[in-house]
């Protein structure tokens, strides 16, 4: 009986693959796009650089603008971008998103004031170059709670609600070294990629299919954080145009898309460096490609 069970869960599992990837091979040529009008979209770090881009493009589709940042004037800033292109509607906190507490009262005054949040773009970050020794203790603390424990905090403050209502999406904007270390503080990325794909697979779990997650992993991006980073291989990697990326990542969001990962290039070098099952004849490949990867994201003044 347990063998039958077994050749069944398998044909089922086979079916599925085929009918999935059927369906996004399908996605790829005709994709859809979700109506987001009288969404309320929540982004922090939304004072500047690729934040306020992303707040800029979801202006004129008619959603409800929350911008957190932790610079004031920032935030007034890209409110009056946002209404230029065409926001009704822009709301703007002040809220450090390393405190938990200050997550938790912030997002009591946006339900209360605003109401629950149904699109939750965790976009704020923070970024070294240096090595990992290089870097001070409270540095690496720092971007461990901005870039990662933050995610946490803003989940428990906005997915019980998208819960209940069954409709909400997540996205987590992190970045490419998420994927491939190229230094130590790189995990931070990792993490939130990590955690983001887990509450996704929760959400499958309570069967909450009204929940999507889009994690974003981008190159380095042309604004204030990637200060100071070039690349060797502009043609392969080069570094991202701020109003590109953020287009981009909205119409990731608006297609539902789980993953985006920019440029194109870093697909395949993803896709090299994450197949465990690589013959041993391809193994030089796979270390090709990982050196290959490390050595294009140098700085102006390396360590």
């Amino acid at each position: 009986m347990s063998c039958i069970n077994t050749i069944l869960e398998t044909m089922q599992f086979l079916v599925l693959f085929i009918y999935y990837y059927f369906e996004a091979f399908v996605m790829i040529f005709f994709p859809t796009h979700k109506n987001v009008a009288g969404e309320i979209v929540l982004i922090t770090g939304a004072a500047n650089g690729i934040g306020r881009e992303i707040a800029i493009h979801f202006a004129p589709l008619g959603v409800k603008l929350v911008l957190w940042d932790i610079d004031e004037e920032g935030n007034k800033e890209t409110i009056r971008l946002a209404k230029i292109n065409g926001a009704k509607e822009v709301y703007a906190y002040r809220c450090d998103c390393s405190n938990r507490k200050e997550v938790y009262k912030t997002a009591d005054l946006v339900k209360k004031e605003v109401g629950d949040v149904s699109i939750l773009i965790n976009n704020a970050g923070i970024v070294t170059g240096n090595k990992f020794l290089d870097c001070p203790d409270s540095l690496v603390e720092k971007s461990m709670e901005v870039n990662t424990m933050a995610h946490f905090w803003t989940y428990k403050a906005f997915l019980p609600a998208m819960i209940a209502s069954n409709h909400g999406h997540l996205v987590s904007i992190a970045n490419s070294t998420g994927l491939h270390g190229t230094s130590g503080l790189a995990v931070n990325f990792l993490w939130a990629v990590g955690f983001a794909e887990s509450i996704d697979v929760e959400m499958r779990g309570l069967k909450k299919p009204g929940i999507k997650t889009t994690i974003v992993c981008p190159y380095f991006i042309n604004t204030g954080m990637f200060d100071g980073i070039k690349t060797k291989s502009p043609r392969i990697l080069p570094i991202l145009d701020p109003e590109y990326t953020a287009e981009t990542i909205v119409q990731t969001i608006l297609q539902e898309q789980l993953y985006l990962v920019i440029p194109r290039s870093l697909y395949v070098i993803t896709a090299l460096t994450n197949y465990v099952l690589i013959p041993g004849g391809f193994r030089p490949l796979l270390s090709l490609a990982n050196c290959y990867y490390r050595k294009v994201i140098e700085q102006d003044n390396p360590g």
